[in-house]
Protein backbone atom coordinates (compact mmCIF):
# COMPACT_ATOMS: atom_id res chain seq x y z
CA UNK A 1 0.00 0.00 0.00
CA UNK A 2 1.51 3.72 -0.79
CA UNK A 3 1.80 5.51 1.86
CA UNK A 4 0.95 9.56 1.73
CA UNK A 5 3.61 11.56 0.98
CA UNK A 6 4.78 13.39 4.45
CA UNK A 7 5.00 16.76 3.26
CA UNK A 8 1.96 17.20 2.15
CA UNK A 9 0.20 15.26 5.00
CA UNK A 10 1.54 17.52 7.48
CA UNK A 11 0.40 20.19 5.25
CA UNK A 12 -2.86 19.58 5.51
CA UNK A 13 -2.85 18.62 9.21
CA UNK A 14 -1.35 22.27 9.91
CA UNK A 15 -4.26 23.74 7.80
CA UNK A 16 -6.60 21.53 9.60
CA UNK A 17 -5.11 23.05 12.52
CA UNK A 18 -5.56 26.48 11.47
CA UNK A 19 -8.55 26.32 10.69
CA UNK A 20 -9.59 24.96 13.94
CA UNK A 21 -8.01 28.19 15.60
CA UNK A 22 -10.11 30.02 14.10
CA UNK A 23 -13.54 28.43 14.12
CA UNK A 24 -13.15 28.22 17.93
CA UNK A 25 -12.95 31.52 18.60
CA UNK A 26 -15.62 32.08 17.29
CA UNK A 27 -17.80 29.63 18.47
CA UNK A 28 -16.32 30.55 21.71
CA UNK A 29 -17.45 34.30 20.66
CA UNK A 30 -20.90 33.01 19.86
CA UNK A 31 -21.53 31.54 23.18
CA UNK A 32 -20.54 33.98 24.98
CA UNK A 33 -22.78 36.58 23.05
CA UNK A 34 -25.74 34.34 23.47
CA UNK A 35 -25.13 33.47 27.33
CA UNK A 36 -24.62 37.82 27.77
CA UNK A 37 -28.16 37.68 26.08
CA UNK A 38 -29.68 35.79 28.11
CA UNK A 39 -28.14 37.45 31.28
CA UNK A 40 -29.44 40.87 29.91
CA UNK A 41 -33.06 39.40 28.94
CA UNK A 42 -35.53 40.66 31.79
CA UNK A 43 -38.41 38.76 32.26
CA UNK A 44 -41.84 40.04 33.74
CA UNK A 45 -44.85 38.64 35.12
CA UNK A 46 -48.07 40.91 35.05
CA UNK A 47 -51.46 39.74 36.69
CA UNK A 48 -54.06 41.79 35.04
CA UNK A 49 -57.38 42.47 36.68
CA UNK A 50 -60.89 44.17 36.25
CA UNK A 51 -62.09 46.76 38.37
CA UNK A 52 -64.18 43.45 40.23
CA UNK A 53 -60.69 41.63 40.95
CA UNK A 54 -61.58 39.30 37.64
CA UNK A 55 -58.63 38.16 35.52
CA UNK A 56 -58.09 39.82 32.11
CA UNK A 57 -56.69 37.56 29.98
CA UNK A 58 -57.35 39.39 26.67
CA UNK A 59 -55.36 42.01 26.03
CA UNK A 60 -52.09 42.43 23.44
CA UNK A 61 -48.80 43.69 22.97
CA UNK A 62 -50.26 47.08 22.08
CA UNK A 63 -52.13 47.77 25.44
CA UNK A 64 -49.01 46.93 27.80
CA UNK A 65 -46.13 49.88 28.18
CA UNK A 66 -43.06 49.18 29.90
CA UNK A 67 -40.67 51.30 31.74
CA UNK A 68 -37.28 50.48 33.60
CA UNK A 69 -36.24 54.03 35.59
CA UNK A 70 -38.82 56.04 34.05
CA UNK A 71 -37.68 55.21 30.39
CA UNK A 72 -39.39 53.56 27.90
CA UNK A 73 -38.35 50.05 26.89
CA UNK A 74 -39.36 47.78 23.77
CA UNK A 75 -41.50 44.63 24.45
CA UNK A 76 -39.36 41.69 23.17
CA UNK A 77 -41.21 38.86 24.04
CA UNK A 78 -44.79 39.20 24.60
CA UNK A 79 -46.91 35.91 25.94
CA UNK A 80 -50.95 36.69 26.60
CA UNK A 81 -50.75 33.41 28.64
CA UNK A 82 -47.59 32.26 29.58
CA UNK A 83 -47.10 28.09 29.54
CA UNK A 84 -43.90 28.55 31.46
CA UNK A 85 -43.83 25.66 34.11
CA UNK A 86 -44.08 26.75 37.64
CA UNK A 87 -41.96 26.39 40.60
CA UNK A 88 -43.89 26.73 43.79
CA UNK A 89 -43.16 26.83 47.41
CA UNK A 90 -45.86 25.81 49.63
CA UNK A 91 -45.01 27.22 53.27
CA UNK A 92 -46.86 26.47 55.93
CA UNK A 93 -46.74 28.35 59.38
CA UNK A 94 -46.29 25.65 62.18
CA UNK A 95 -46.03 27.93 65.10
CA UNK A 96 -48.24 26.71 68.10
CA UNK A 97 -50.43 29.99 67.61
CA UNK A 98 -51.84 28.21 64.24
CA UNK A 99 -51.93 25.28 65.42
CA UNK A 100 -56.05 25.52 65.87
CA UNK A 101 -56.23 26.10 62.27
CA UNK A 102 -53.74 23.34 61.01
CA UNK A 103 -56.59 20.91 60.01
CA UNK A 104 -57.99 23.47 57.93
CA UNK A 105 -55.01 24.69 56.07
CA UNK A 106 -54.12 21.22 55.11
CA UNK A 107 -57.03 20.73 53.68
CA UNK A 108 -56.81 23.62 51.66
CA UNK A 109 -53.40 22.89 50.59
CA UNK A 110 -53.86 19.72 49.82
CA UNK A 111 -57.00 20.83 47.17
CA UNK A 112 -54.71 23.15 46.43
CA UNK A 113 -51.75 21.21 45.13
CA UNK A 114 -54.12 18.77 42.86
CA UNK A 115 -55.08 21.81 41.62
CA UNK A 116 -52.49 23.62 40.63
CA UNK A 117 -49.90 21.14 39.77
CA UNK A 118 -48.87 20.17 35.60
CA UNK A 119 -46.39 17.70 34.51
CA UNK A 120 -43.37 19.66 34.49
CA UNK A 121 -43.85 22.33 37.38
CA UNK A 122 -42.40 21.49 40.33
CA UNK A 123 -43.52 22.06 44.33
CA UNK A 124 -41.59 22.02 47.11
CA UNK A 125 -43.26 21.47 51.12
CA UNK A 126 -42.04 23.71 53.56
CA UNK A 127 -42.85 24.22 57.23
CA UNK A 128 -41.58 26.57 59.73
CA UNK A 129 -41.73 27.12 63.33
CA UNK A 130 -38.47 28.66 65.27
CA UNK A 131 -36.48 27.09 62.54
CA UNK A 132 -37.60 26.40 58.89
CA UNK A 133 -37.94 22.72 57.33
CA UNK A 134 -38.18 21.77 53.78
CA UNK A 135 -40.19 18.97 54.04
CA UNK A 136 -40.15 17.28 50.58
CA UNK A 137 -38.14 17.53 47.24
CA UNK A 138 -39.84 19.60 44.38
CA UNK A 139 -42.09 17.37 42.21
CA UNK A 140 -45.31 17.31 40.75
CA UNK A 141 -46.63 14.04 41.94
CA UNK A 142 -48.99 15.58 43.89
CA UNK A 143 -50.09 12.35 45.81
CA UNK A 144 -46.81 12.36 47.18
CA UNK A 145 -47.10 16.31 48.17
CA UNK A 146 -50.48 15.74 49.91
CA UNK A 147 -49.35 12.87 51.98
CA UNK A 148 -46.19 14.72 53.31
CA UNK A 149 -48.82 17.62 54.82
CA UNK A 150 -49.48 15.04 57.92
CA UNK A 151 -45.52 15.41 58.24
CA UNK A 152 -46.27 19.45 59.20
CA UNK A 153 -46.10 19.19 63.14
CA UNK A 154 -46.45 21.71 65.63
CA UNK A 155 -43.34 24.04 67.21
CA UNK A 156 -42.95 26.85 69.11
CA UNK A 157 -41.52 30.33 67.24
CA UNK A 158 -42.12 32.07 63.84
CA UNK A 159 -38.83 32.48 61.66
CA UNK A 160 -41.22 34.25 58.71
CA UNK A 161 -38.25 36.03 57.32
CA UNK A 162 -36.27 33.07 57.59
CA UNK A 163 -38.90 30.77 55.92
CA UNK A 164 -38.90 33.93 52.80
CA UNK A 165 -35.28 33.91 52.68
CA UNK A 166 -35.06 30.08 52.43
CA UNK A 167 -37.79 29.42 49.90
CA UNK A 168 -36.39 32.23 47.85
CA UNK A 169 -32.58 30.38 47.71
CA UNK A 170 -34.54 26.91 47.04
CA UNK A 171 -36.50 28.67 44.36
CA UNK A 172 -33.40 30.22 43.10
CA UNK A 173 -31.55 27.12 42.83
CA UNK A 174 -34.28 25.79 40.54
CA UNK A 175 -32.52 25.29 36.94
CA UNK A 176 -34.04 26.12 33.76
CA UNK A 177 -36.41 29.31 32.53
CA UNK A 178 -39.45 28.47 35.10
CA UNK A 179 -41.82 31.12 37.05
CA UNK A 180 -40.87 31.14 40.55
CA UNK A 181 -43.66 31.20 43.27
CA UNK A 182 -43.69 31.32 47.16
CA UNK A 183 -47.39 30.71 48.51
CA UNK A 184 -47.07 32.04 52.41
CA UNK A 185 -49.32 30.98 54.91
CA UNK A 186 -49.38 32.10 58.38
CA UNK A 187 -50.45 34.31 60.66
CA UNK A 188 -47.84 37.19 60.00
CA UNK A 189 -46.46 37.14 63.54
CA UNK A 190 -42.79 36.94 63.67
CA UNK A 191 -40.84 36.10 66.84
CA UNK A 192 -37.46 34.15 65.95
CA UNK A 193 -35.86 35.14 62.54
CA UNK A 194 -32.39 35.73 61.80
CA UNK A 195 -32.95 37.68 58.41
CA UNK A 196 -34.80 40.79 59.04
CA UNK A 197 -37.36 42.05 56.79
CA UNK A 198 -34.77 43.78 53.95
CA UNK A 199 -33.28 40.52 53.70
CA UNK A 200 -36.46 38.87 53.12
CA UNK A 201 -37.65 41.15 50.11
CA UNK A 202 -33.98 41.04 48.92
CA UNK A 203 -34.23 37.00 48.35
CA UNK A 204 -37.36 37.35 47.00
CA UNK A 205 -36.61 39.54 44.55
CA UNK A 206 -32.75 38.57 43.67
CA UNK A 207 -34.63 35.23 43.01
CA UNK A 208 -37.73 36.97 40.96
CA UNK A 209 -40.28 34.62 43.21
CA UNK A 210 -44.06 36.06 43.40
CA UNK A 211 -44.99 36.28 46.71
CA UNK A 212 -48.57 35.05 47.63
CA UNK A 213 -49.21 35.40 51.14
CA UNK A 214 -52.66 33.91 53.08
CA UNK A 215 -52.98 35.74 56.28
CA UNK A 216 -54.68 33.47 58.66
CA UNK A 217 -55.89 35.34 61.58
CA UNK A 218 -57.12 34.25 65.26
CA UNK A 219 -60.82 33.69 65.64
CA UNK A 220 -62.36 36.37 67.46
CA UNK A 221 -62.00 34.79 70.78
CA UNK A 222 -58.64 35.13 70.47
CA UNK A 223 -56.12 37.56 71.33
CA UNK A 224 -55.87 40.21 68.65
CA UNK A 225 -53.72 40.27 65.12
CA UNK A 226 -50.31 41.25 64.20
CA UNK A 227 -51.02 44.71 62.29
CA UNK A 228 -47.38 45.15 62.26
CA UNK A 229 -46.47 41.36 60.67
CA UNK A 230 -49.42 42.24 58.19
CA UNK A 231 -48.29 45.58 56.94
CA UNK A 232 -44.66 44.25 56.90
CA UNK A 233 -45.91 40.96 54.42
CA UNK A 234 -48.18 43.17 52.71
CA UNK A 235 -45.21 45.90 51.59
CA UNK A 236 -43.16 42.43 50.93
CA UNK A 237 -45.96 40.67 48.77
CA UNK A 238 -46.65 44.44 46.54
CA UNK A 239 -42.95 44.53 45.83
CA UNK A 240 -42.61 40.57 44.21
CA UNK A 241 -45.98 41.52 42.41
CA UNK A 242 -47.73 39.02 44.61
CA UNK A 243 -51.05 39.28 46.29
CA UNK A 244 -52.46 38.89 49.85
CA UNK A 245 -55.36 37.65 51.04
CA UNK A 246 -56.59 37.69 54.41
CA UNK A 247 -59.89 35.70 54.58
CA UNK A 248 -62.43 36.51 57.57
CA UNK A 249 -63.00 32.84 58.27
CA UNK A 250 -61.11 29.86 57.29
CA UNK A 251 -64.03 28.60 54.97
CA UNK A 252 -62.93 31.40 52.50
CA UNK A 253 -59.49 29.37 51.83
CA UNK A 254 -59.95 26.62 49.27
CA UNK A 255 -61.86 29.80 46.99
CA UNK A 256 -58.38 32.15 47.80
CA UNK A 257 -56.43 28.87 46.77
CA UNK A 258 -58.79 28.80 43.83
CA UNK A 259 -58.29 32.50 43.16
CA UNK A 260 -54.20 31.91 42.84
CA UNK A 261 -54.70 29.08 40.35
CA UNK A 262 -56.44 31.34 38.00
CA UNK A 263 -53.75 33.95 38.02
CA UNK A 264 -51.05 31.59 37.94
CA UNK A 265 -52.74 30.40 34.63
CA UNK A 266 -53.82 33.48 32.74
CA UNK A 267 -50.15 35.62 33.95
CA UNK A 268 -48.85 37.67 30.72
CA UNK A 269 -45.42 36.94 30.16
CA UNK A 270 -42.95 40.37 28.95
CA UNK A 271 -39.61 40.37 28.08
CA UNK A 272 -36.99 43.22 26.93
CA UNK A 273 -32.94 44.19 27.12
CA UNK A 274 -32.70 46.88 29.25
CA UNK A 275 -31.82 50.31 27.25
CA UNK A 276 -29.95 51.16 28.78
CA UNK A 277 -28.01 48.34 30.99
CA UNK A 278 -28.19 49.64 34.81
CA UNK A 279 -24.63 49.15 36.21
CA UNK A 280 -24.37 45.55 37.95
CA UNK A 281 -25.86 44.45 41.21
CA UNK A 282 -27.72 47.92 41.22
CA UNK A 283 -31.63 48.10 41.47
CA UNK A 284 -34.12 48.58 38.72
CA UNK A 285 -37.24 50.68 38.88
CA UNK A 286 -39.91 48.77 36.69
CA UNK A 287 -43.59 49.98 36.07
CA UNK A 288 -45.93 48.10 33.58
CA UNK A 289 -49.49 50.00 32.46
CA UNK A 290 -52.17 48.90 31.29
CA UNK A 291 -55.28 50.84 29.88
CA UNK A 292 -57.93 52.37 31.85
CA UNK A 293 -60.23 50.23 34.47
CA UNK A 294 -57.51 47.72 35.05
CA UNK A 295 -54.79 47.33 37.50
CA UNK A 296 -51.17 45.40 36.66
CA UNK A 297 -49.57 43.63 39.49
CA UNK A 298 -45.76 43.01 38.69
CA UNK A 299 -41.83 42.96 40.52
CA UNK A 300 -41.40 46.56 41.04
CA UNK A 301 -38.00 46.02 40.01
CA UNK A 302 -34.97 43.74 39.89
CA UNK A 303 -31.23 43.40 40.52
CA UNK A 304 -28.87 44.20 37.55
CA UNK A 305 -26.62 41.42 36.89
CA UNK A 306 -23.17 41.18 35.93
CA UNK A 307 -21.59 43.17 32.41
Amino acid sequence: MKLPDTKFFLFSLLALLAAGAVLLPTLASQDRARLRSQVNLVNVLVSVTDEHHRPVADLSREQFALEEEGRAQKIDIFEPETQLPLDLALMIDASLSTQKEMESERAAASHFIHQVLRPGDGLALFEFDETVHQITRFSDDAAYLQNSLAHVVPGAGTSLYDALVLGSHALENRQGERRRVIILVTDAGETTSHADFDAARTAALEAGALLYTVVVRPSPGESGRNTAGEHALEAITDTTGGAIFIPESLQELPAIFSAIDRELRTQYRLAYYPAPRGRAGSFRAIEVKVPENYQARHRKGYFAGPE
